[in-house]
Formats: structure tokens, C-alpha cells, sequence
């Protein structure tokens, strides 16, 4: 589909036309598949989203600002329109046409020109463009930690086992207390008799790699929702390796994906239990700000043991089980009875899971939204002046809201995060304060991958421009406090902030993004909950880490420096959140960026 801004025609990728809902869910394509089968190498050798493929082609075939190929017109500095042209596109009040939207121009002045990026990063990413991308992929982060800090990890005072993963290229203190895909799958942790890995986008070729030598040939459960050509490719990919078995996830309700990101590790020394918010690619591990929980390790009951033997506090065993037979296969009642063998008691999150599906009567709170709302009346404590205290979500991605904030957002979501003790207030629409983080064009532009970040941040433009009411409670992704601003979050996490933010009443990890395809949208006039895909996370409630004051405290200085983190919750991000300025705007993946160059001097053309 043609269309037409201020700074020339584009063409937008047709396949998010066809569904506001799917605008979230970061679709499989198999045309980069199909390019691979005859021959070519245009698109990364796995199935992924239309975004991602992008954001492959970009770094494999760069645009520099300069770029006199480039199709184009990119008018000279001195010359340039008092407008976001070619940073994005203008917000209007109305619901414009996107060939209306360049004819107004934001009359917001492009300030800067030049790659403002810090210069100890920017050190570090011109060392890296000497590699090939190949090479590059091979190289991140590939060595695992020294035994000492990995060992001082797993013994260490972290009450709440929530970690990030790595980063390259931000200063070395920052990632201390921090894991990469290696280190969890290190004997340290554990000496692997079997694993289990549950995602969405799977490389399995680079996925083998990141076991040690030593564990290479144990039994591999891949649990998935490709099908058709992508389920062909990601089979092929397994071809050489005999110890990999599959289970696809059905998927029977259109536009639902296999989200859920958690590994289930079988040691001889016991149990343990990931959930978490990569991909298994390369790219997901290496730049990204991403958010781990990782359990302890569950001993074996003895033999014998029966019933409810081995249940924590928060029910998480029988809650992995129920969302484990969810999936109804075969393929999963080997873990489900040995989940059942191990004893669970120590864990204190509780399991928080979407399950595809029209849930009724009780089954309505087993999964989504309103399972967090079960959750939150059951367990959090009552908030005194609740409505002074707001919501916070952050994400990667976005679904379709409807044409106001009364279609879900304010209603049935809301109602959901805003949920705390027994109390049965209602409260109005939107008294509680809704901040959304979210990155900008700039966020993205000036991250250490440059542009091609956006490729995990798939937005497009046909979702967005149907709800520009929903930018307004936007506010940019900045994470100082973690040393992570420029480590573009796909990351996603929810919760609930005393008015000062210096305390929260809870705090949700999980893989779902704002959608009501990961959270669940109410039908029948509220009687059933309609989820379209498989997400899953873990929520954090004081009440379950022995704090009776009902919050935790969040720290304001940086992560790694603190000695105390039994006593503050360690916020990956910096509260409270920048709103959008005049100036900022979402970043939006399937329209070119071409005024200003990225951290690699690059523009952004997606097709």
C-alpha cells in the first residue's frame, strides 16, 4: 500500500492491514523462509515478524544519511522543513488519513542532525562494525561469567531472583548481577540431564550453541506455535540434531501466538523453573533490556510424597501444571509429572498465565487480565487513598484499542491493575493515572543498535493511527538507574506506584504485551474472557517476601551499587516516568526515519 508524508512516498507492508489485533503479536513471516529455500540470505534463516526482518535487512544492507542510492529526497541541512517528517509522522487531534497527515506539518523544529549519542558506547559499536554481522551474531556475549560471579549470583541476597540480561556495550558495573542466556544454561547451575524451552522466535542452530559442550546431546523439548511454512523451516533447522523434540502449541483463535518464554530444566541435582522475556536469537540476548526470573532450585520429594506435597505459599506448582495441561499434549506430561516429583515450597512469585481460549464462570479468572485481578483482591493489600496511586505499564508492543480508553484500556484493564485487597470499590474511568513507557523515535535512534532496535518494537502505523487518544499517556523508556537507557526494553512490566514513586504495592515480569490478544477482551456482556494467545510471567506481592507494610520500597540509585536488595525492589527502569514532550513520538515500525541518523549514521527504511 502506497503512502504519501511530507518527505515523499512509502510503501507500508500490507500484512498489517489485514488486522488491528495482530498488530501486537510481532506475526511470523515465512517469505524470508521461503527466500532461504531458494537460495538467498536476505532475511535472518529463522521464522520472525515482519519488523524483525526489517530491522535484518537495514543491518545487513545500512542506509547512511549520505546515501546518494537512496530513493529519497532528503533535503539539504540548511534547508530543512520545520517538521518531524523524517522522524516519524505528525500527531493530530483527528483521525487523518496518513496522505492528510504530511500536509500538516508539527511545526516542531529537528534540533539536532548529529548522532548525540554518549561517546563511551559509541567507542564500542565502531569496534563492532568491524565485524561482519555474522560474526557479530556468533560474538555476543558468548563467553559465560567467571565461576565466582555466578556462584555469588545464585547465593547471593536476592530475595526476589529477578535479573536482566546482559548488555554489550554499557559500562561493565552495570552488568554485575546480571545473566546471559550462557550462564543459565552453565553446570554451575545445575548438571542437565534434560530442558525444555518454551518461546515464540527460535534460532535453533544458535539455541544449541548456548548450551556448554557438555550438555549439547541431552533431550530438547522445543515448545512453539509455528505452523505451515514456518513450522516446516523450524523443523528443518532442527534436522542435525537428534536429541531436539517438538510440541506446537495450538493455536486455534485467529491471530493468538506462542508467546510464553520460560525453560524447564531437569538436573540430577533437581529442578528449576526460567520465566522470562527473550527470543532465542542471537539479537535478544546481546543489546536489549530484557528481565528474568529464575527460580531456586527444587530438590526431589521423596518418593512417596503425594497430593499437595511441595506447594508453595502462592500455589505456583499446581498453577505451572494447570497452565502446562492447558496445552492438552502429549508432549508435556513428562514435565507435568516430573513438576509433580519436585518439591516447589520455596518459591514466593505468583504464576500469571494466558492461555488461548472463551473462559466462563470460574474458569473466567484462571488466565489474563482477570486472573491478575484475582490475584491482586486475594493477596495485595488494601492501598489508602488507592486512586492517588497509578499504574504503570510497559511494553514492547501494542494491540488495538478501540477508539477511546471506555473500550478497554479504562475499563475492563484498568479495573483489573487497580484491583487491591478485598474491598469492592469501583473506581471511576481513569481517576487512577495510567503511565505507559513506551520508546520513541528518539529512544530507538539513539540506542546502541541504532534503528534496527525497533525491529523488537512492532507498531505499525494502520494500528496507530486509529487510536492517537492512547499517545497521550505515553511516556519514554530512560533507565539510568540500570544503566539500560539506551538498551531498548523488550522487556515487559506491570505495576503500581505510591504517588511519590518511592514505593510499589506490586510488580509484574511477563511476556505480555498491551493487547487484549495477550491479556484477554471480556464478550457476552462481560460473562466470558476471550485470550488469543499464550503469555506468561510472575507477580511480585510484598505479602509473599514477609513485607507487612504491603509495599516494597524501590531504590533511586543504580542497581548494582545497592547492598540491601531484600529491602528495595529493583525497578529496571527510572520512576517516575518522562511523559512524551511536544516533540517526542512513538516509535512506529513500518514508516522511514530519514532525517537523522542513527548511533551507526544510518537511516531507517523498512521496506
Amino acid at each position: 500500500m502506497l503512502q504519501e508524508g511530507a518527505h515523499g512516498k512509502w510503501t507500508v507492508s500490507s500484512s498489517d492491514e489485514s488486522t488491528e489485533e495482530n498488530s501486537d503479536s510481532e506475526k511470523p513471516s515465512t517469505s524470508s523462509l521461503l527466500d532461504a529455500t531458494r537460495g538467498r540470505t536476505s532475511g535472518p534463516q529463522y521464522p520472525c515478524s515482519e519488523a524483525r526482518k526489517a530491522a535484518h535487512k537495514r543491518k545487513a544492507s545500512p542506509l547512511k544519511l549520505s546515501d546518494k542510492s537512496f530513493s529519497t529526497e532528503i533535503p539539504p541541512a540548511g534547508k530543512q522543513r520545520t517538521s518531524q517528517e523524517g522522524l516519524g509522522w505528525c500527531l493530530s487531534s483527528s483521525d487523518e488519513e496518513p496522505e492528510d497527515q504530511g500536509k500538516h506539518a508539527c511545526k516542531e523544529t529537528v534540533k539536532e542532525e548529529k548522532c548525540d549519542a554518549p561517546k563511551e558506547y559509541l567507542l564500542n559499536l565502531c569496534k563492532g562494525d568491524e565485524l561482519s554481522e555474522n560474526q557479530k551474531a556468533e560474538e555476543y556475549n558468548e563467553t559465560p561469567s567467571e565461576a565466582q560471579d555466578t556462584w555469588d549470583l545464585l547465593n547471593g541476597e536476592n530475595p526476589f531472583r529477578f535479573f536482566l540480561t546482559k548488555v554489550r556495550g554499557i559500562e561493565q558495573s552495570y552488568n554485575s548481577g546480571a545473566l546471559h542466556i550462557k550462564d543459565i544454561l552453565s553446570p554451575l547451575f545445575g548438571t542437565l540431564v534434560s530442558s525444555a524451552q518454551f518461546n515464540y522466535c527460535i534460532d535453533v542452530g544458535w539455541l544449541v550453541r548456548q548450551y556448554p559442550q557438555e550438555f549439547r546431546k541431552k533431550p530438547l523439548l522445543i515448545v512453539h506455535g509455528e505452523k505451515r511454512e514456518s513450522k516446516a523451516e523450524l523443523l528443518a533447522q532442527a534436522r542435525p540434531y537428534e536429541n531436539i523434540s517438538f510440541c506446537q502449541a495450538k493455536l486455534d483463535i485467529a491471530f493468538g501466538t506462542h508467546h510464553t518464554k520460560m525453560m524447564l530444566l531437569l538436573y540430577e541435582e533437581g529442578l528449576r523453573v526460567v520465566i522470562h522475556t527473550s527470543n532465542l536469537i542471537a539479537e535478544d540476548w546481546h543489546q536489549k533490556t530484557q528481565g528474568i526470573w529464575l527460580s531456586p532450585l527444587y530438590p526431589r520429594l521423596p518418593q512417596g510424597a503425594t497430593g499437595s506435597a511441595g506447594e508453595s505459599e502462592t500455589n505456583f506448582k499446581s498453577d505451572l501444571i494447570s497452565y502446562l495441561l492447558a496445552y492438552n499434549s502429549p508432549a508435556l506430561k513428562e514435565w507435568i509429572d516430573l513438576i509433580q516429583e519436585h518439591d516447589l515450597s520455596e518459591t514466593r512469585v505468583y504464576l500469571l498465565g494466558s492461555t488461548p481460549g472463551r473462559y466462563q464462570g470460574s474458569d473466567k479468572e484462571k488466565w489474563g487480565h482477570l486472573r491478575l485481578r484475582k490475584l491482586l483482591k486475594e493477596h495485595a493489600s488494601s492501598i489508602p487513598a488507592q486512586e492517588s496511586w497509578p499504574v504503570v505499564g510497559q511494553f514492547s508492543s501494542i494491540g488495538s484499542m478501540g477508539a477511546d480508553g471506555s473500550k478497554w484500556l479504562c475499563s475492563e484493564f484498568q479495573e483489573s491493575l487497580v484491583a487491591a485487597g478485598s474491598s469492592v470499590t469501583t473506581l471511576l474511568k481513569c481517576d487512577v493515572p495510567i503511565h505507559l513507557v513506551y520508546p520513541t523515535v528518539n529512544n530507538v535512534r539513539q540506542s546502541l543498535e541504532g534503528y534496527p532496535a525497533g525491529g523488537s518494537l512492532p507498531y505499525s502505523i494502520q494500528t496507530a493511527q486509529k487510536q492517537l487518544w492512547l499517545h497521550s499517556y505515553f511516556h519514554k523508556w530512560s533507565a539510568e538507574v540500570s544503566g539500560r537507557s539506551h538498551a531498548i526494553p523488550h522487556i515487559k512490566t506491570y505495576m503500581r506506584p505510591s504517588p511519590d514513586f518511592q514505593k510499589i504495592a506490586w510488580f509484574l515480569v511477563t511476556s505480555a504485551n498491551l493487547s487484549k490478544a495477550a491479556w484477554g477482551a471480556l464478550e457476552k456482556n462481560g460473562t466470558q474472557l476471550m485470550i488469543r494467545s499464550y503469555e506468561l510471567g510472575v507477580l511480585f506481592l510484598p505479602s509473599a517476601f514477609g513485607f507487612d507494610k504491603g509495599y516494597f520500597h524501590v531504590r533511586g540509585k543504580m542497581l548494582s551499587e545497592s547492598n540491601d536488595s531484600a529491602i528495595y525492589f529493583p525497578v529496571p527502569y527510572d520512576l517516575p516516568p518522562e511523559q512524551y514532550g511536544s516533540k517526542d513520538q512513538p516509535w512506529i515500525w513500518n514508516i522511514p526515519y530519514t532525517n537523522a541518523p542513527d548511533t551507526h549514521g544510518n537511516m531507517w527504511v523498512p521496506s
